[in-house]
C-alpha cells in the first residue's frame, strides 16, 4: 500500500525479513515481534517517497514462483476466452463479478503502529475475465483420497455445480476410490448426474469413495489422457497432494494443457497457512459428545474418571478446540506439548488432586500425544507413508488404572475416532466447503494448475 499523498517507487527489491528484524531489534527492542519472518517485497525507495508498495509476477525462474500458483499459459501458448460468467451474469453487474490477477490477500493480520506492515500474500480466488478452457470442451473428472472428513460430499456437489450451472460444462465424471480409480479395471469412471449429487451433501463419507495409496504417475496420466479429462479435482490431504504435484509434472512434460487442481482435506486442521480446513469445525461439534459422554460416566461412579481419545495425528487442534468448547475437561494431552506421567507435577497427580477436590476427573488425549514417552513405537506405515501410532489411549488407560488402584477408581474408555470424521458436515463447514469448492472450478477455468 502506498501512503496518501505519496509517489509510488517503481524501483522494487525482494528483501530478507531476517535482516529486517535484526535492524528493527537494535531500533524498536521487543516490538520487533509482530514482524514475522518471512520474504517480503520491500520498496528501497526513501521513505519521504513511499514506506511500503509491491508487486506481482508469475514466472518460473523467479521467486514469485512460490508466490503465485503456476498457470498454463505459463509452459503452453494458449488461446484465452471470455468468461460465461459475462454472459451469464450469474452474480452482480458489470465487470465488478471479476477478481483481478494481481489481487492479493494478506496473510499476516498482525502489526504493528510503529513499523510498516509486511505480510506474506495470496492469489485472490474468485473469476476472472478471461479463461484458458473453452466450458463447451472441457472434460473435467473429480476424485477423492486418503482419509474421510465431514464436507468431502459438499465438496463433491459444489465443484459438480458450478461447472455445469456456472460455466455450462455438459458432463463431468466421478473417479471412484482415490488415485487407483483411473486405472484399475473393476472401477467404472462415469458421468455424475444431477440426481446422484443433489442430495449427497447431507451424507457423511465420501459419494465416490477414497483409498489411500494407489498412486501410480505414469499409469493415471495414461488414463487421463486417454478419457480426455482437461480438469482434474484432486480432493485429499497431503500425500494426495504430493501425488496431484507428480500428476502436474508429467502432464507439463508431455506439454499437454491440462488443469490439476488441489482441494486440501484434513480433519485434524494441520494446514499451517490458514486458521481452519473444512470438516474440521464438524469434527469438533462431534468431539464434544464423546466428552460429555465420559463426563456423565466419570459423574456417575465414585473417584470416576472418563478418558477421551480423539484423532489428528500430529496435531492436537480437534482435542484442544473441543476440550475448550466443552468447559468439562481436567486433563488435556496434545502432541504439542510435552507432559511427563510420574512426580509432583506429572499427570498421575494432577489426576488424583481433581478427584480428591471433585471427586471425579474427565481426560482428553490426542492420538499422537506421548510419543516422547512411549518407547514401543513400531516404524510401520501405512499405504500413504504415514507412520502407524500405537493406541496412546489404551497405554493412557493403563497407565492410570495402575497409577491409581490405591485411590480405588473407576475408568471408563471411549474412543470416538472415526465416528466424529463420518458425519455430514454442519451449517459452518457447508458454507465453507462451497467457497472452496467454487473458487477451485474459477482456478480451474482460469488456467491456473
Amino acid at each position: 500500500m502506498v501512503p496518501s499523498g505519496k509517489r509510488q517507487s517503481s524501483r522494487m527489491t525482494r528483501t530478507n525479513t531476517m535482516e529486517l528484524i535484526a535492524k528493527l531489534h537494535q531500533e524498536s527492542g521487543e516490538d520487533v515481534a509482530s514482524v514475522h519472518d518471512q520474504p517480503k517485497i520491500q520498496s528501497i525507495a526513501k521513505q519521504t517517497e513511499a514506506s511500503y508498495t509491491k508487486i506481482v509476477g508469475s514466472t518460473f525462474e523467479d521467486d514469485f514462483g512460490n508466490f503465485i500458483p503456476c498457470k498454463i499459459s505459463d509452459f503452453l501458448d494458449v488461446e484465452k476466452l471470455p468468461s460465461p460468467y459475462r454472459a451469464q451474469g450469474v452474480v452482480g453487474v458489470g465487470e465488478n463479478i471479476f477478481v483481478s490477477n494481481s489481487e492479493t490477500v494478506l496473510l499476516d493480520i498482525v502489526s504493528h503502529a510503529k513499523h510498516e506492515t509486511v505480510s506474506r500474500e495470496f492469489l485472490r480466488g474468485g473469476p476472472r475475465k478471461m479463461i484458458l478452457h473453452d466450458p463447451s470442451k472441457a472434460k473435467p473428472a473429480i476424485v477423492t483420497c486418503g482419509g474421510l472428513c465431514p464436507g468431502l460430499n459438499t465438496v463433491i456437489r459444489e465443484i459438480y455445480m458450478c461447472l455445469k450451472y456456472t460455466y455450462g460444462v455438459r458432463e463431468v465424471y466421478g473417479v471412484p476410490f482415490g488415485f487407483r480409480g483411473f486405472y484399475e479395471p473393476e472401477y467404472e469412471i462415469k458421468p455424475l448426474t444431477d440426481e446422484e449429487v443433489d442430495d449427497i451433501h447431507h451424507d457423511g463419507g465420501s459419494y465416490l469413495g477414497s483409498s489411500r495409496g494407489g498412486h501410480s504417475t505414469r499409469m493415471i496420466v495414461d488414463a487421463i489422457v486417454d478419457f480426455g479429462f482437461n480438469m482434474v479435482f484432486v480432493i485429499g490431504g497431503d500425500g494426495s497432494h504430493r501425488g496431484a504435484i507428480k500428476v502436474f509434472d508429467e502432464l507439463r512434460l508431455r506439454k499437454l494443457p491440462y488443469a490439476v487442481i488441489g482441494i486440501p482435506k484434513t480433519v485434524d486442521n494441520d494446514i499451517a497457512l490458514i486458521d481452519r480446513s473444512f470438516g474440521f469445525a464438524t469434527a469438533v461439534e462431534e468431539a464434544q459428545r464423546a466428552i460429555k459422554s465420559a463426563k456423565t460416566e466419570a459423574t456417575s461412579y465414585y473417584n470416576g474418571i472418563g478418558l477421551v481419545k480423539l484423532m489428528g495425528r500430529y496435531s492436537g487442534h480437534i482435542t484442544m478446540a473441543a476440550t475448550v468448547a466443552s468447559r468439562d475437561v481436567d486433563v488435556c494431552l496434545i502432541p504439542e506439548v510435552p507432559f511427563v506421567l510420574g512426580g509432583e507435577r506429572g499427570v498421575i497427580a494432577h489426576i488424583r488432586k481433581v478427584l480428591h477436590r471433585k471427586g471425579h476427573c474427565v481426560v482428553v488425549v490426542a492420538e499422537g500425544a506421548g510419543m516422547h514417552i512411549e518407547s514401543e513405537i513400531k516404524n510401520e506405515t501405512d499405504a500413504s507413508g504415514n507412520m502407524k501410532l500405537p493406541d496412546v489411549g489404551l497405554w493412557l488407560k493403563d497407565h492410570i488404572t495402575n497409577s491409581l488402584r490405591q485411590d480405588e477408581v473407576t475408568l471408563k474408555y471411549i474412543d470416538p475416532t472415526y465416528m466424529i470424521r463420518t458425519v455430514p458436515a454442519n451449517a459452518a463447514d457447508n458454507l465453507y466447503c462451497a467457497m472452496l469448492a467454487q473458487n477451485a472450478v474459477h482456478g480451474a477455468f482460469a488456467g491456473y494448475t
